[in-house]
């Protein structure tokens, strides 16, 4: 694919080390986690020919190089939705392109709304599973086999290992975790109480805009996955809270500590 060997030559022209094989994606409220890497390198995404840019506020648009708890990370502190304009196949290429460059685990952060009364905003939630009701799958169009299979198994899309790591990690560090799905929705609206409630029947524990797409092409090239939820509100018709972006910055600063401490340590337990 012409724009991943691109990627890969504007990344190895701006850094010439060995890559790390752990690569984190930091979401909405988290970018200052970044901040906090030891860094060998700081790449703009302008930097790089193909990959979207982000519009998002909180969304730095940098690809840090550097180290957390002594392990090796690439970190992209911002992401890229849907809702920004970017199609599917767009959404594809960072993923893609890090995998080429030598991952093999990708943590994926994200702020996401509560379906459930006892994970308040604060909390910290595992994705055990997903549901995708974007109506788009970043895999459509042609298959590249160079990445994998025409029909991905998405059975264990996020690594029991890795999860239990994060179980781990919280254990360590006394941070609380819930575990539960995902529900993806292309927003950038947010969600009508009718619609949460169809989530709650159809078992979902938290409602966001982003991160599937991150998943399903990070399986389908065999790059194993772990993801959690910064919870930073309740989702519409099930609190009281008027649902804004500043609000869910304004909640992801107020539980920061907790989620830089559990990252560090659980991605400090990936060092080769």
């Amino acid at each position: 694919m012409r724009e991943i060997d691109e990627n890969l030559a504007a990344i190895r022209a701006l850094y010439s080390g060995t890559f790390p094989r752990v690569a984190l994606v930091l979401g909405s409220g988290l970018g200052p986690f970044g901040e906090t890497i030891d860094p060998e390198a700081v790449i703009s995404y302008a930097d790089i020919p193909h990959f979207p840019q982000p519009t998002v506020e909180g969304h730095a648009g940098k690809l840090i190089i550097g180290s957390v708890g002594g392990t090796p990370v690439a970190c992209l502190q911002g992401r890229m939705h849907l809702y920004e304009g970017h199609s599917p196949l767009e959404l594809a290429i960072p993923v893609r392109t890090l995998q080429r460059l030598g991952v093999e685990v990708l943590v994926l952060t994200n702020a996401a709304g509560s379906l459930k009364s006892d994970m308040p905003p604060g909390s910290l939630m595992i994705i055990d599973d997903h549901i995708n009701l974007s109506g788009h799958n970043p895999l459509t169009g042609p298959n590249d086999a160079e990445f994998g299979p025409r029909f991905p198994d998405m059975t264990e899309a996020y690594d029991a290992d890795l999860r239990d790591r994060i179980r781990m990690a919280a254990k360590a560090t006394s941070v609380t975790v819930h575990e539960g799905v995902y529900v993806q929705v292309a927003g950038p609206n947010f969600e009508t109480p009718a619609e949460i409630r169809m989530f709650q029947v159809i078992g979902a524990s938290a409602v966001g805009m982003s991160t599937v797409p991150e998943v399903i092409v990070a399986r389908h090239c065999g790059v194993r996955v772990a993801a959690i939820s910064l919870i930073t509100n309740f989702a519409a018709g099930l609190g009281h809270t008027e649902l804004t972006h500043e609000h869910t910055i304004l909640e992801a600063d107020k539980a920061y500590e907790n989620t830089k401490a559990l990252l560090t340590h659980f991605i400090g337990q990936l060092a080769p």
